[in-house]
């Protein structure tokens, strides 16, 4: 793969345009194994500068640096592997427990914190869609709605002979009063923690899983 390298180590003058193309077999070696320039240099017998200019084309390859490198180079895959590919599981030694464990704990312990956080506002909540269903027979069952007069009464007690009035008209005050949902500010507060909640729940489960494997 290196053949047409394979030749004495050759220098350019400065400012010299490359006498050899760029290869970029280099870098994709050393991306494909994760290694930097230094690394490499060390692998090869040459310095870090000396493998720099070898990878912008302004020194050829010797063949004593030749040689190793193109057993590196056969290695490579026709194709570049996608960027995003997961390792499997013969790519990982088998995990330190010791911070899984702690994490694990985090996890459970806030979840459960979250959760009751959450149980007041999944309370109201509850009760709103109570209200909810029950406002209309609730208001079918009262006398027509005298929101047109005015109150009964301004202050004070309720007149002689205008308890049943005031009663009918007070009674609808009362239910227009009943939440029938959470506030919008509280909606958004529930949804939050309960994210934050089942995110937490779901790492959990995860590394649960993963501290049951056997090693």
């Amino acid at each position: 793969m290196v053949e047409k390298f394979r030749r004495q180590q050759l220098f350019l003058p400065p400012h010299a345009a490359p006498l050899f193309p760029r290869d970029p077999l280099l870098t994709r070696l050393r991306r494909y194994f994760g290694i930097s320039q230094e690394e490499l240099a060390r692998y090869l017998g040459v310095s870090g500068p000396q493998l720099s200019r070898l990878e912008t084309g302004q020194r050829g390859f010797a063949a004593d640096v030749a040689e190793p490198l193109d057993a590196l180079l056969q290695l490579l895959p026709a194709t570049a592997p996608p960027a995003d590919a997961a390792p499997g599981p013969d790519d990982l030694a088998a995990p330190d427990p010791v911070p899984l464990e702690a994490r694990l704990d985090y996890c459970r312990h806030h979840a459960r914190r979250l959760r009751r956080v959450l149980r007041p506002l999944e309370d109201q909540a509850v009760c709103a869609a109570r209200w909810r269903a029950a406002l209309p027979v609730l208001r079918a069952g009262l006398p027509p709605d005298p929101d047109d007069e005015p109150p009964p009464v301004s202050a004070g007690a309720v007149p002689v002979g205008r308890w049943a009035a005031f009663l009918v008209w007070y009674r609808w005050r009362w239910l227009e009063e009943r939440p029938t949902a959470l506030p919008p500010d509280q909606a958004a507060r529930y949804h939050l923690l309960r994210l934050q909640a089942e995110a937490l729940e779901t790492e959990a489960d995860a590394l649960a899983r993963l501290l049951a494997e056997p090693s």
